[in-house]
């Protein structure tokens, strides 16, 4: 047996865990993590930001439900990567990143890029800590996995000494973890279930509101058969988008508002009640609305809001409990006539929009770019949301049909994710569309990653909703102040050039019939491509309805 390094044991445990891929930026605390997973098989994809490199872990998280990994250096390396770390704690992402540190030998004396990383980072994580010896590093390794999955997924960080990661031990002597988690679902009490069951049952006007746990928790399937079992309509947000199919019965987008407001009983599966549900509060719900949460997180169970039954577990277990409860005999009083007001609702709210969606106008209006980015796109397509109102009306427009198809920037709303996002998911779905919706704001925050997937070969498309401003801030910010100040960008800017610049493709579209054949070229060229529409500065991506994500 061999000594190991500390890289090459980091590595190995990594492939234990049945890591594919480490995301990184180059940096000399973290360097023997590389000679190890050469050797190990695991592939090392290098960005030009570390936040990028995290939100990539963050993203094959949410691609594939299996935890990332980013390695990033001491200091700066590790502080760029914040934005990453807490966007994954607010999406509950799982992931694990291991951050470089100056020498233990030397600690305090005033070495390159000496900071106590683990003050400001166990606030934004799961479970964070510093590594003291090498020869212990694939028990730490396991212990972050089994924090970042546990729960609530979220994300672990590692702080590793580079005289530890430099040392070595002996191969026979280090503890390589096997079994060293449960691999068992938890359900929810019965007699709650029975409870949740018998209102669901008795409802007239049930909704059924699903958030990102049920991509997490596997639980599309069992979703569905609630909500096919209750007859009642599913409204879904941020990673459930695609667990129910755009073109399911129940499905419904742009009568969330309505429902909520008109409902008797509400199921609320793995959403919380933050900004996006109006923290489950009048107007949005009905005053006298009997709510239901699922979580597997007791402590957001009846945050912001009283509830009547709480069902605290995984989802697809709970799911699954509560199905096989209500078909125990009970009689459903829900039924066809509130489904069919919702859907005129929804037929009314679509017809409104079908103007605007096939107009012709120069500039070109968001509502075209985005249908015609609907009719063009496969079925399973996996899509980046990455901007303000451009995600919005994408959201709105766009259909999804499978799970975990739609990543978009969360309960966060950090703007910069999609490269990091759609790396990961190329790496994962090399055979299917990889597109990312961007604004022309949030282009500019790591766009430069474009280079990173021209050097790995990975031909991810960005269209770019370019309207010359921060527009999400730019309409509220004339409203009340009468001035733009800090909220003008430039439609000028050759976005599609500086992609070709760096070894991709790009184009410029200034007319609507333009944009179907630009997307064909781009996704026939084989390489990155950027397509920049420039879109009427004039008009707000969302303006004629609430956001369906």
């Amino acid at each position: 047996m061999a000594d190991l390094h500390g890289g090459h044991l980091i590595a190995r445990q990594l492939k234990k865990e049945g890591v594919q891929h480490l995301f990184t930026l180059s940096g000399g605390h973290i360097s023997p993590t590389y000679d190890g997973c050469v050797k190990e098989g695991i592939g090392v994809v290098d960005f030009r930001h570390e936040q990028a490199a995290v939100h990539a872990a963050e993203g094959w998280a949410k691609v594939t439900g299996k935890p990332g990994v980013a390695a990033i250096t001491a200091g700066p390396g590790v502080t760029d990567g914040v934005t990453g770390i807490v966007s994954a704690l607010q999406s509950g992402a799982p992931c694990i990143v291991i951050g470089g540190k100056s020498p233990l030998a030397q600690w305090g004396m005033g070495n390159l890029q000496e900071i106590d990383h683990l003050d400001f980072l166990r606030p934004i994580t799961k479970y964070s800590a510093m590594v003291a010896q090498t020869a212990r590093l694939p028990e730490y390794i396991s212990i972050a996995f089994r924090h970042a999955i546990a729960g609530r997924p979220g994300p672990s960080f590692l702080e590793v000494p580079i005289d530890v990661i430099m040392g070595s031990a002996a191969e026979e002597k280090v503890w390589w973890p096997k079994q060293d988690r449960a691999t068992g679902r938890t359900q929810a009490d019965p007699d709650e279930v029975r409870r949740a069951a018998d209102l669901l049952a008795n409802a007239e006007r049930p909704v059924v509101m699903a958030g990102s746990a049920i991509w997490f928790d596997q639980a599309w399937d069992a979703l569905r058969a609630t909500i096919e079992t209750l007859n009642a309509p599913v409204y879904l947000n941020s990673m459930a988008r695609g667990a129910i199919p755009a073109d399911h019965p129940l499905f419904f987008a742009f009568s969330r508002g309505q429902a909520l407001s008109q409902a008797d009983v509400v199921l609320v599966i793995g959403a919380p009640f933050d900004f996006r549900l109006r923290f489950g509060r009048p107007p949005r719900f009905h005053p006298d609305v009997k709510v239901i949460q699922v979580d597997v997180d007791e402590t957001l169970i009846a945050k912001n809001r009283d509830i009547e039954v709480g069902l605290v577990g995984d989802v697809n277990s709970v799911l699954t409990q509560l199905v096989n409860e209500l078909e125990t005999g009970r009689d459903r009083r829900g039924g066809d006539a509130w489904i069919e007001l919702l859907r005129g609702i929804e037929g009314q709210t679509r017809k409104a929009d079908e103007a605007v969606m096939n107009s012709d106008q120069n500039p070109i209006h968001p509502y075209r770019l985005c249908k015609e980015i609907r009719d063009f796109i496969d079925r399973d397509a996996t899509v980046i949301g990455d901007g303000g109102d451009v995600v919005t009306t994408a959201a709105r427009i766009l259909d999804i049909y499978k799970p975990g198809h739609w990543l978009d920037p969360g309960g966060l709303g950090c703007l910069g994710v999609g490269t990091g996002y759609a790396i990961a998911a190329k790496l994962a779905r090399p055979q299917e569309q990889v597109l990312i919706v961007n604004g022309d704001g949030s282009f500019g925050l790591n766009g430069f990653e474009f280079e990173t997937m021209v050097r790995h070969k990975l031909p991810v498309v960005s269209i770019i909703g370019n309207d010359g401003a921060w527009g999400e801030n730019k309409r509220p910010q004339m409203q009340r102040y009468g001035h733009t100040v800090a909220q003008e960008l430039s439609q000028s800017v050759r976005y599609d050039k500086i992609v070709e610049a760096m070894g991709g493709y790009g184009e410029m579209v200034t007319e609507a019939k333009e944009i179907r054949p630009a997307l064909e070229r781009a996704f026939a060229s084989g390489v990155p491509a950027c397509i920049n529409v420039i879109t009427d500065p004039n008009i707000g991506f969302a303006h004629s309805g609430a956001a369906a994500h």
